[in-house]
């Protein structure tokens, strides 16, 4: 399988309907095809193709979320521009697709932060999860980031903590527990950000401070 059609093609003969329909009670729904092809199989077939960024767009544009997930794997992320994650970003339509953009890709850009930023600030519900999502795969796999890049984080963590959609909420909680683990400085600052976070009004927010506070605070400094 060398091209984008040899690999929609392989992946349809691997289509589940029983484990599709799996994935969709657990949120996975995507307005494009679903197969139900499950993660490892996916990762396999993505591992023959790394780097490949122009097979990657091929894929994307098939509108199988499947084959979308292995684009996101075989993708450069030094041949990734602004424009494509604009375009990719707008075309996530559940948390799995995000998070995998997110958290295999757009964190290795030169654009991350950036974005972080920006999506955070979005109003499309999979737009600004993915804001968060990017804070969180920051934290975890940027290591040669400064601590301020984080700290600088935490007012947008706290401007949408309020946000009740809880695909939104779940990335929010997200990126704070993941910028309270990197280590002990951050630690301390998410723990009081958490802490601001549980006075506002609002449910989600302090859904999202305490399963923070139950996490960190069993972190060993």
């Amino acid at each position: 399988m060398t091209t984008a059609a040899e690999i929609l093609a392989h992946l349809r003969t691997l289509a589940s309907p029983r484990d599709a329909a799996g994935q969709r009670r657990f949120g996975i729904s995507p307005d494009v095809e679903l197969l139900g092809i499950r993660a490892p199989v996916l990762r396999a077939i993505a591992r023959a193709h790394r780097r490949n960024h122009a097979l990657a767009l091929e894929l994307w544009t098939t509108g199988v979320h499947e084959a979308r997930i292995i684009a996101v794997l075989v993708d450069d992320p030094k041949a990734v521009r602004r424009s494509q994650m604009e375009l990719w970003v707008r075309d996530c339509d559940n948390w799995a697709v995000t998070d995998a953009c997110s958290c295999v890709l757009f964190d290795q850009t030169p654009f991350a932060i950036e974005k972080a930023r920006d999506w955070s600030g979005r109003r499309a519900e999979f737009v600004k999860r993915a804001g968060f999502a990017l804070m969180a795969g920051l934290a975890v796999h940027r290591k040669e980031l400064p601590d301020e890049v984080f700290l600088e984080f935490f007012p947008l963590i706290r401007r949408e903590a309020g946000d009740e959609r809880n695909f939104v909420k779940k990335a929010v909680n997200w990126a704070l527990r993941q910028i309270g683990k990197r280590n002990p400085r951050l630690r301390l600052a998410a723990i009081a950000e958490a802490e601001r976070i549980r006075r506002l009004d609002s449910r989600s927010a302090r859904w999202i401070a305490a399963d923070a506070l139950r996490e960190l605070r069993r972190v060993k400094a």
